[in-house]
């Protein structure tokens, strides 16, 4: 491996006036040893980072720093000026100057070694030897750490000075635990220099212990969620967003610049320490916390991928789904069916505050509002989901595109999908560097939003549109085997992965329906919901009937299930299913069919797109619709108790029974009659 500092990219008498003449005089070191290509190209790329934020930091040191294509290799030039160059720092100018030259694709060794570097600055020994040294090749080889930095001489001091008393602790012996993450725009430098001292000032504090995670570009080290789960605050100094920002919500946080957590780490410990004290915390629902890490992992196959996209436009459409179908059922419960037909005006100008007609056209015409947003927002964020922010202007014109064509559901599905192509596709298009800076808030929505337009309303929009039609059209003619059929499907597929993939399919297809709603898709909409709401509950009946089976956790979420199913929650039979996943799906599957099954061959009908028992007024032959959930989650809850039963063990003649419980073992005296075990 090649020395990243030699002799020859020391300059001990630095003669530059200026940050950039300084930048020059030592990148023109690295071009005469092959590691710059292009000089010019080279500090075009410094200014620009040195535009984002000034590189100068306390205590008299300048580190201008870039990632470059002009760079052969991770390259460190050091220079000393005598009479200082201003680099922004709020103290001063700069003596000590280091240049970072680092490839578009550097490895994760060398830039180890520059982290390493930057902790070093911290330290007040290392700098005094470099404001002392007089021998080129010695300060190369102190700044690669191949020998240690001589003791300084001590200045006499008259008095020591009286520490600063730490804040007060708490009453308990405790420490205060506290996880911080450091992060810079290249993450070369000033991400480890918040890192170290960050970590310096928490071992100095007494009563505090302090972690950090370094988002930087020689690695992303995730820390332990055990150590985040028993930290008592968090600390963000930070100038890119915090990768998976939603792992530290619902703690007292501190969300500060990285240059903050370099210079006064002091206060940020106090400030979070007191933000605990007074019991803030902070929902971290910031851009970074999307329900898709962007493309997926590295090792993801496309099909997982697709997944991801599609669920993370499913998951922001559920939202307005719930409030505008909720608003919509409300307005039929106050004013009947027949509120549909009341002119918007008729709120607008003839609001009566005390008259039940207005008040249900206003949540009629509230809901519908928000039901507008259903497919523009499936498309924004399932284009969210594969290009990040970039993506949602395409999306959302896709998504509109989509109503306006009458593409529905199915047009803004695929329109997601193109719009986060192609603004992937163009995110992949190397531009000068005069453009970058324009690229995410006009060139990337500009193109991407024109190209979207042109083959959503001329190319794709016109035969999705045709097909949807199709599909409303076969809805609304269901009728017999066919229907029934449909309901085995999607109540199949509702039961199936409990809130996972298929059952979020499921929905949205029905709930799709609901945006132009006839009588077939009123009957999915109401299948949908009945076998949803089975698997909980029958978790909760077979935990009640058959306590013995179930574990003392298990029967104690079989309390909390009967609320969750009522409320069609599907996801309430989850800790069920992970405990024993044959016994619980298997028959959830079948339940949910024969409930999909029956609320068909009932012709039951559902115009709220969520509310579980509580919008059973709002149902269509909501008896018969109540007798196909009782009969899905009877027949589920018996096979569960069934498959649970199975695991005795026979037993030899006059030799006692073992029953198998998920997770102890209960010995019976009698083949016939099994105690029940013991809590």
């Amino acid at each position: 491996m090649t020395e990243m500092i030699t002799a020859d990219l020391v300059d001990l008498d630095l003669s530059a006036g200026t940050k950039e003449a300084a930048a020059r005089s030592l990148a023109e070191r690295m071009v005469a040893l092959g590691r710059v290509t292009d000089l010019d190209g080279f500090l075009a790329d410094v200014a620009a980072r040195e535009a984002q934020m000034p590189t100068g930091l306390d205590g008299g040191i300048g580190i201008p720093h870039c990632r470059s294509e002009h760079v052969t290799e991770p390259t460190l030039a050091f220079g000393r000026s005598a009479e200082g160059i201003d680099f922004g720092a709020p103290d001063g100018p700069a003596d000590l100057i280091f240049l970072i030259a680092a490839p578009a694709g550097a490895d994760d060794a060398h830039l180890t070694i520059l982290s390493s570097l930057a902790r070093q600055l911290m330290d007040e020994d290392f700098k005094a030897t470099l404001r002392a040294a007089t021998d080129a090749g010695a300060t190369a080889a102190l700044i690669r750490g191949d020998e240690p930095a001589p003791e300084p001489v001590p200045e006499p001091i008259p008095e020591p000075a009286v520490p600063e008393q730490p804040a007060e602790p708490d009453e308990s012996d405790a420490p205060f635990k506290i996880v911080a993450v450091t992060s810079c725009p290249t993450g070369i430098a000033h991400t480890y220099m918040a890192a170290e001292s960050l970590e310096n000032t928490g071992r100095d504090t007494e009563g505090v212990e302090l972690v950090v995670e370094t988002q930087g570009s020689s690695g992303f080290t995730r820390l332990d969620p055990a150590v985040i789960a028993a930290a008592d605050g968090v600390i963000f100094a930070h100038d890119v967003p915090v990768r998976e920002k939603e792992r530290f919500a619902g703690k007292p946080t501190v969300d500060v610049g990285v240059k903050a957590g370099i210079n006064r780490p002091a206060e940020l410990i106090t400030e979070v320490r007191e933000k605990a004290a007074r019991g803030e915390t902070t929902a971290h629902a910031d851009a970074s916390s999307t329900p898709v890490d962007n493309s997926g992992d590295s090792t993801d196959g496309y099909g997982t991928k697709l997944r991801k996209w599609l669920m993370s436009g499913v998951s922001y459409m559920v939202p307005f789904v719930a409030a505008g179908g909720l608003l919509i059922a409300i307005s039929f419960a106050l004013g009947g069916y027949k509120i549909a037909n009341t002119d918007v005006q008729s709120v607008v100008d003839a609001f009566n505050w005390g008259s039940m007609h207005s008040w249900a056209a206003l949540m009629f015409w509230t809901g519908k509002a928000a039901f507008a947003f259903l497919v523009p927002v499936l498309a924004g964020y399932i284009a969210y989901g594969m290009a990040d922010r970039p993506g949602l202007v395409p999306g959302f014109v896709a998504g509109s595109i989509a109503v306006t064509i009458n593409a529905g559901f199915l047009g803004g599905l695929v329109g997601g999908l193109i719009a986060g192509a192609l603004v992937m596709a163009i995110q992949r298009v190397k531009v000068p560097d005069v453009l970058r800076g324009i690229m995410p808030v006009v060139v990337i929505p500009l193109v991407s939003s024109a190209l979207v337009g042109f083959l959503m309303f001329a190319v794709v929009g016109q035969p999705i549109a045709w097909v949807q039609t199709r599909l409303t059209d076969w809805l609304g003619s269901l009728s017999g085997s066919n229907a029934i059929i449909l309901g085995v499907v999607l109540g199949v597929m509702m039961a199936s992965d409990l809130g996972g993939p298929l059952n979020k399919v499921a929905y949205a297809f029905a709930v799709g329906g609901l945006a132009n709603p006839n009588d077939g898709s009123l009957k999915v909409m109401a299948a949908v919901m009945a076998a949803g709401m089975v698997p909980p509950l029958a978790m909760a009946l077979a935990t009640t009937v058959r306590s013995r089976l179930f574990t003392k956790a298990e029967r104690e979420n079989g309390k909390a299930a009967w609320v969750l199913g009522a409320s069609f929650i599907t996801e309430g039979a989850i800790p069920f299913a992970a405990a024993d996943p044959f016994r619980v799906i298997v028959p959830s599957i079948v339940g949910g069919g024969i409930t999909g099954a029956l609320s068909m061959t009932f012709d039951a009908t559902l115009r709220a797109p969520h509310g579980g028992i509580f919008v059973v007024p709002l149902i269509g032959n909501a008896w018969l619709y109540l007798l196909a959930i009782a009969a899905g989650t009877c027949v589920t809850a018996a096979l569960t108790v069934l498959l649970k039963s199975v695991r005795k063990q026979p037993a030899a003649a006059g030799q006692p029974e073992t029953v198998q419980a998920p997770s102890r073992t209960v010995t019976a005296t009698e083949p016939e009659v099994a105690q029940p075990a013991k809590v």
